[in-house]
């Protein structure tokens, strides 16, 4: 009996996947995690067979996923950031690639510095943030703070799987942080900034599965930044601290606003990511 090949698995949950309405990119992901397949081995491996056990393991989580809409991150408990990879499950919010364009962005702001470098991370959830600056900055010492136990969790096994020495605080934003006394060069917060109004826009991809803590905010989804602003003034500054912000694309001018509001004499500048849209605000010079 001819044994069925790798190739003809990925065409059918391929069809099956778009049928449903679902990207069909996501059979190769199923696979190659049951599998243990590299990109690199992936290529070589597709007219190898497949075993009969596998393809049931791979066919119950195609199915899951086009009928639940469980993000294919939540089966391989598993997301790549910025060339690693992380875990990730239900309490975390999943990393997305323009996270990545934040922390591209904070290193080169920190280029020049050759000393070290203090940072925190606000609402680290998985971790990838802190982790990834804490890898890839010379001499930094990096805090990360997040209100959910579950989260840190996560977060502290994504540090000890990749041996980044990042500090982990259990508290709301800056709180446990509030009373140090050296200053921060970063503080950096990838927030919940949508709008409770917006959630039926939202895939049930994002909307069902991934923690309400990390996506929603009041005060149409500025809430968070508000209050990571107002706390930002209890803390000891330098003048070229930096506050880093990922924002929802439509909130740039609300949140710069706030920022001038509050430190009148800072600098504030809205960055866009590869898409051309409102990604990121930077801010300095708030003392």
């Amino acid at each position: 009996m001819t044994q069925t090949k790798i190739h003809e698995v990925l065409h059918r949950a391929s069809l099956f996947l778009e049928k449903a309405n679902r990207e069909p990119k996501v059979a190769e992901i199923l696979i190659r995690h049951h599998l243990g397949l590299s990109r690199q081995e992936w290529l070589l491996a597709l007219r190898d067979p497949i075993s009969e056990e596998k393809q049931i393991q791979i066919e119950a989580d195609i199915k899951k996923h086009a009928e639940t809409g469980i993000p294919v991150q939540h089966l391989t408990e598993s997301e790549e950031f910025y060339g690693r990879i992380f875990q990730v499950n239900k309490h975390v919010l999943i990393p997305r690639p323009e996270t990545e364009e934040l922390v591209l962005a904070i290193k080169d702001y920190l280029a020049a510095q050759t000393g070290p470098v203090r940072v925190v991370d606000i609402g680290t959830g998985s971790g990838v943030i802190a982790i990834t600056l804490a890898l890839e900055l010379n001499h930094a010492e990096v805090f990360a703070t997040d209100i959910s136990a579950e989260a840190l969790q996560i977060a502290k096994q994504n540090a000890d799987q990749w041996e980044a020495d990042v500090s982990f605080l259990e508290g709301d934003f800056l709180s446990p942080v509030i009373h140090e006394t050296t200053p921060f060069d970063v503080i950096v917060s990838n927030p919940p900034y949508i709008a409770k109004s917006e959630a039926a826009a939202l895939s049930d991809t994002v909307r069902d599965f991934d923690p309400e803590l990390a996506l929603f905010a009041e005060e149409d989804g500025l809430a968070a930044y508000h209050m990571i602003i107002e706390q930002v003034k209890e803390l000891p500054l330098k003048k070229d601290t930096l506050l880093a912000f990922e924002i929802g694309h439509t909130q740039g001018e609300s949140v710069k606003k706030r920022i001038q509001q509050v430190f009148p004499g800072s600098h504030v500048e809205i960055k866009q990511d590869i898409n051309g849209k409102d990604r990121m605000v930077f801010a300095s010079h708030l003392n």
